[in-house]
């Protein structure tokens, strides 16, 4: 008689080991506070900028990356939905886009560039598994791009809220638009989304 698992088991059991290792690609708010991510300075001026910049809906991620001054050197926006979220996953999205935007910082002692990540997604403010998903894909990201690891801003309904500072806003939310045109410091802006192909701005 052959012994093992029957199929129905080996599947039961594929898909707790799977749950288990997303779980591990996640990070809870306590962890992100604890990580000692650099705090912006003026965060409605880059989450506006971003804004404006991208027009994001729901599902769009928006990664730029800041120079020392805070100035946005390059952002790109896409849209992604994942079934299930996975902080891998997110972190190879995140890594293909800031591949295309910006050269790496490996070759440097200490990071000079930081990586920000704007969300809008449905629902309200609170963390979510699909928030620490995103908050371990841009730290990785980050690490593997030679860039400091800055903050993770949600956009949805209620507002913007910066996760892990307790910072926020009721403007712009998820399903806003721009009253007027919103320059990014050091940036010029130009029509379209760029949903799908990254969108790259460089400082003048």
């Amino acid at each position: 008689m052959a012994a093992g698992f029957t199929p129905s088991r080996a599947a039961s059991y594929g898909a707790t080991a799977d749950s288990a290792a997303r779980l591990g690609r996640t990070l809870e708010p306590a962890e992100w506070a604890a990580a000692g991510i650099p705090l912006l300075r003026n965060p409605r001026e880059v989450v506006t900028g971003l804004h404006a910049r991208h027009l994001p809906g729901p599902a769009t991620a928006v990664v730029a990356v800041l120079g020392p001054d805070e100035r946005v050197v390059a952002s790109a926006s896409f849209a992604h939905r994942e079934r299930e979220p996975d902080g891998w996953v997110f972190r190879n999205a995140l890594l293909e886009r800031l591949r295309r935007v910006i050269p790496h910082d490996l070759r440097r002692r200490v990071p000079a560039r930081t990586a920000v990540l704007l969300y809008c997604r449905e629902g309200d403010g609170r963390w979510t598994e699909e928030d620490g998903a995103w908050m371990w894909g841009l730290r990785d990201a980050c690490t593997l791009h030679g860039l400091r690891c800055g903050a993770y801003i949600t956009l949805t309904l209620e507002g913007w809220q910066v996760l892990g500072e307790g910072r926020g806003g009721r403007r712009p939310h998820a399903t806003s638009r721009p009253e007027t045109e919103h320059r990014i410091p050091g940036q010029r802006l130009s029509g379209g989304t760029g949903s799908e192909r990254p969108r790259r701005t460089a400082a003048r």
